[in-house]
């Protein structure tokens, strides 16, 4: 279903796009949740806190960096889908990991949250008409349709997993 035109999307995010095969963003969605949860779960205790350079964020800072992201790509979906032509805003990721805390939580925390999160996420997308997906709102002063946030979603994730997997593991 991936046929996206170039005025659904910001070229900055045409990676994250490019890395997800041409699926169902449902079926997508829900693969992808069992492949990280399984997958974040393979990672040994001792690397949750590892960061691989100075100033670079930890496993678990990137957990919940995911979270954060997929809450905010999904409400900018849910804004779209209904036709609120408010422009949406932009959100820093590094400020968000320095407020968030996550090296204090606890690692089967941020696991639950992500899965949380990402049925959220799963539910709304189910719901959403053909006429709602491509529908094309602004955020982040960039156009973008819902189907492409769907897409983004699972691309950011996979971009993170070989973050992890390139420099991580």
């Amino acid at each position: 279903m991936k046929n996206l035109q170039s005025n659904e999307f910001a070229p900055y995010y045409e990676n994250y796009i490019k890395l997800v095969p041409e699926q169902d963003i449902v079926k997508g969605l829900k693969q992808q949740k069992e492949e990280l949860l399984h997958f974040f779960k393979s990672i040994p205790v001792f690397k949750h806190e590892f960061r691989y350079a100075e100033g670079k964020w930890t496993i678990k800072d990137i957990i919940l960096h995911l979270i954060d992201a997929e809450r905010i790509f999904a409400y900018r979906a849910l804004r779209i889908a209904r036709n609120d032509g408010t422009a949406l805003p932009g959100f820093e990721e590094n400020d968000y990991v320095v407020f968030a805390n996550a090296n204090d939580r606890e690692y089967e925390s941020l696991l639950a949250e992500y899965e949380i999160v990402r049925n959220a996420t799963i539910s709304l997308f189910q719901n959403f008409s053909e006429t709602e997906l491509l529908r094309i709102g602004t955020a982040s002063n960039c156009s973008v349709s819902v189907r492409a946030i769907g897409y983004i979603t699972l691309g950011h994730e996979l971009h993170h997993k070989n973050v992890i997997l390139e420099r991580y593991l």
